[in-house]
């Protein structure tokens, strides 16, 4: 992988790629094709993902229109109600839900839904951009299935300043008109597999999709580019352990994509002893980071690796919010490599995530680093890694999975 490679990439792939679209699958065959360059045969494998049309959407505030767009999967209704904005999730707050359309700070996340719902919600608004940029875009959003289970009230996602001006005008009652087409999609996951010396396998992960509003440069075709840039290596090296490349699609989503790998390859995941995961690498400025799901002794030993080769490289035992997640949870160690940039310097989600944040040059060099690192582990007679989630990783997998509620949720 050179520089130009990389350059010519992120030219190549610069357009939208929400999980499901056809541009997504678009991305897919991109990546097959790029794979086939490097003498390699990816197969593409779907999964199913749901699906919506927005048929209609309004949102008035006192009779006042104010620029919306309606959260998919949130079903259809037509709701004029109080408006009240909930500030925190005390229980005098949440206490102020009920029968009102509220406005929320942030993600519409599941205890937050569940709070609305537990309190008699009718609608919900949240708001996203920001007061200090210059355009007004809105991000298309979604009510995810695990979020709602099946119990939806409608929702829209406005920009940051028209939410500020509702607060500035004391709007007092809001109506909500939200139509849509729900149905089920498909979404695809691009797997290459390149067999060593053992049935066991080492799995490298890195998502391909964007958000509705960005072209995903950083977040993340870089690590797109980066398992093109493993693969390349690993077609070229006799390793010991095989290796299996995933490039998922609907991470943005609620990584639909690795979740979908995970359940599809059951059987799989027995031969699979790590995940190496990729999110967003190579920009210009910030730092690299490695986030390790795992027994606390391999953010030593990345430490390590890391002063030897030369690398400046922060390393944690926590859950990181990608791909990595699902295996970890199937029992699989995981570490996932990332750039992370101030977001005065880079940010995503938004028309702002694009090529002009990126070195090619940082690329190259932070994929040496990881590349460096996974050989250490392929070539490994015995993984060094134990297969096993400890206690503290799994009680965060239950906060972040939402099998349990975090103290500050």
């Amino acid at each position: 992988m050179k520089q130009r490679d990389v350059q010519r990439i992120l030219k190549e792939t610069a357009y939208v790629r929400m999980g499901g679209s056809a541009e997504e699958l678009r991305c897919a065959n991109y990546i097959k094709d790029e794979c086939a360059k490097l003498g390699a045969d990816a197969q593409i494998e779907s999964f199913e993902v749901d699906m919506a049309d927005i048929l209609e959407c309004e949102l008035t505030a006192d009779g006042i229109k104010i620029p919306c767009k309606g959260y998919f999967n949130a079903g259809s209704a037509c709701i004029e109600a109080p408006f009240y904005y909930l500030r925190d999730n005390s229980g005098y707050s949440l206490s102020q839900c009920k029968d009102h359309i509220v406005m929320i700070d942030g993600y519409m996340g599941y205890w937050k839904y569940q709070d609305l719902i537990e309190n008699g919600a009718v609608g919900f608004i949240t708001y996203d951009g920001s007061t200090n940029y210059a355009n007004r875009d809105i991000d298309q959003r979604e009510l995810r299935s695990f979020v709602s289970k099946g119990n939806k009230i409608p929702g829209v996602n406005i920009n940051a300043k028209d939410a500020v001006n509702l607060i500035k005008k004391k709007v007092s009652t809001v109506k909500i008109n939200l139509k849509q087409n729900e149905y089920i999609g498909k979404s695809h996951n691009v797997v290459l597999d390149i067999p060593g010396e053992s049935d066991k396998c080492i799995v490298f992960t890195a998502h391909y999709d964007s958000t509705s509003l960005s072209q995903g440069a950083y977040d993340n075709m870089s690590g797109s580019i980066g398992l093109l840039a493993l693969a390349e290596h690993f077609s070229k090296t006799n390793s010991h352990y095989s290796t299996r490349f995933i490039w998922c699609g609907s991470e943005e989503r609620g990584l639909l994509g690795s979740k979908a790998y995970c359940k599809q390859h059951e059987e799989d995941l027995k031969n699979v002893v790590l995940n190496i995961n990729l999110d967003m690498v190579g920009c210009i400025m910030g730092k690299m980071i490695a986030c390790c799901t795992s027994e606390e002794k391999l953010t030593s030993y990345i430490e390590y690796f890391a002063m030897e080769y030369g690398m400046d490289c922060k390393v944690s035992q926590d859950v990181y919010s990608s791909d990595s997640t699902p295996f970890a949870d199937c029992g699989i160690p995981a570490v996932s490599f990332a750039r992370i940039a101030p977001h005065n310097t880079a940010t995503i989600h938004n028309r702002y995530d694009t090529a002009a944040v990126m070195s090619p040059s940082q690329t190259i060099e932070d994929m040496d680093f990881i590349i460096a690192f996974s050989n250490r582990m392929a070539q490994a007679k015995h993984c060094p890694v134990a297969r096993v989630i400890p206690d503290n990783m799994k009680e965060k997998l239950d906060e972040y999975l939402a099998r349990k509620r975090p103290k500050n949720a």
